[in-house]
């Protein structure tokens, strides 16, 4: 009972008390501070990131996500620093948070490394939807880009999803980054006819192709001569958007004009393979 009595007394004491109350509520009160005021400058710094990857035109839900695990980081950030101040040793959480990350990235590696890359190409923007392209062996119009694959659409109406990583982390070729192409010909003619009225002959085809550029000048050359053939050059630039449909009608109307005057492109020639003599039975 006396010791009851003592410690009652010791601890009830009003210079005890105050200086407890003092000590207590001044740092409670300086957490509370710590804590209201590093969420409001997190918020605003949260707020800053988005603006700032809005005028840079990075995709918005990469944008959200990205801002919300910046806020989540700098809260984690107040929170460890007002238990701080209350005199909570935070090294044990800060070696938790640690081996949680690590844990979760090594589990994730794949899907954090496609993430990277899906920001990475949101940002660079080496090609845009609607886009024709060549990535990861996959060719087709990009329908979507997303935070952790591409979908492209072939020729053939087929869909295919790539990772991130593999385009980001391959050759990436886009038909229309430019607004014109060249179109890339060899035409071949045969060694009787004559080179300069083959030329004449596709250059008038040429030149009666509406949509063919007239800058750059088309250009009809000597390319190679070859064991079966001479091979013309034919060069021409068109509009991205009518590449496909230009080369496939120049490619006819070249050919029917070669007929037309019998300068007719050589097939190749193959010697038949020698008979082989039957077995003669003794």
């Amino acid at each position: 009972m006396e010791e009851l009595t003592t410690f009652l007394s010791t601890w009830l004491d009003p210079q005890v008390v105050g200086a407890v109350v003092m000590t207590w509520g001044g740092r409670l009160l300086a957490a509370l501070v710590i804590f209201i005021v590093g969420r409001l400058i997190a918020r605003a710094l949260t707020r800053l990131f988005s603006i700032t990857v809005a005028r840079v035109g990075l995709d918005h839900t990469v944008a959200r996500f990205l801002g919300n695990f910046i806020y989540m980081v700098l809260l984690v950030f107040v929170l460890l620093t007002a238990l701080s101040t209350l005199g909570v040793n935070t090294t044990n959480f800060i070696a938790i948070i640690g081996a949680a990350g690590i844990a979760i990235g090594l589990a994730l590696k794949d899907s954090l490394s496609n993430f990277s890359s899906g920001v990475m190409l949101l940002f660079f923007r080496p090609f845009k939807v609607g886009d024709q392209i060549d990535a990861a062996g996959t060719g087709g119009i990009v329908e979507s880009v997303g935070i952790f694959n591409v979908v492209l659409k072939t020729p053939d109406n087929r869909v295919v999803n790539v990772p991130n990583s593999l385009i980001y982390g391959g050759t990436i070729t886009n038909y229309n980054a430019e607004t014109t192409r060249r179109i890339d010909l060899a035409i071949g003619i045969g060694y009787d006819a004559d080179i300069a009225k083959s030329k004449s002959v596709i250059e008038a085809v040429i030149a009666a192709e509406s949509r063919i550029a007239r800058m750059p000048a088309p250009e009809v050359a000597v390319q190679d001569i070859l064991v079966n053939a001479v091979t013309l050059a034919v060069r021409v630039w068109v509009s991205t958007a009518d590449y496909g449909l230009v080369r496939s009608d120049l490619l006819e109307r070249i050919k029917r004009a070669l007929d037309k005057y019998e300068l007719s492109i050589p097939a190749a020639h193959r010697t038949p393979p020698a008979p082989v003599p039957l077995p003669v039975s003794k």
